[in-house]
């Protein structure tokens, strides 16, 4: 596992009307690829646009199944096993404007 990588899960989330979702990895790859650490930080993926700055646009060119948005305002601590099924990784560019949507959400000087 490692940052900038999309994911699904199959448990049903709460923060999400429990149904299952996309994810992506959003920590350190110190902590990503780290074994002896069982969580990760992600960013949901949803499949409503809003226009904020916290969100990126992603789509079926980074592996999901429509124009979706990560929104980095409702960053969620995740435990590896719950992501279950590795979908993508993001592009450098996509990574770029997640650093950007991040910075803003957390107001970061960036």
């Amino acid at each position: 596992m490692k940052r900038g990588e999309v994911y699904r899960t199959q448990a049903r989330m709460p923060e999400r009307g429990h149904k299952p979702g996309f994810y992506v990895v959003v920590s350190r790859d110190f902590i990503a690829r780290n074994d002896d650490v069982s969580t990760v930080l992600c960013a949901p993926v949803y499949g409503e646009i809003l226009g904020l700055r916290s969100e990126v646009i992603v789509g079926i060119d980074d592996g999901l199944p429509k124009d979706c948005s990560v929104r980095c305002d409702f960053l969620t601590l995740m435990f590896k096993q719950k992501l279950t099924s590795f979908v993508s990784t993001l592009s450098k560019e996509k990574q770029d404007e997640v650093d950007r949507a991040l910075a803003y959400a957390l107001q970061l000087n960036y």
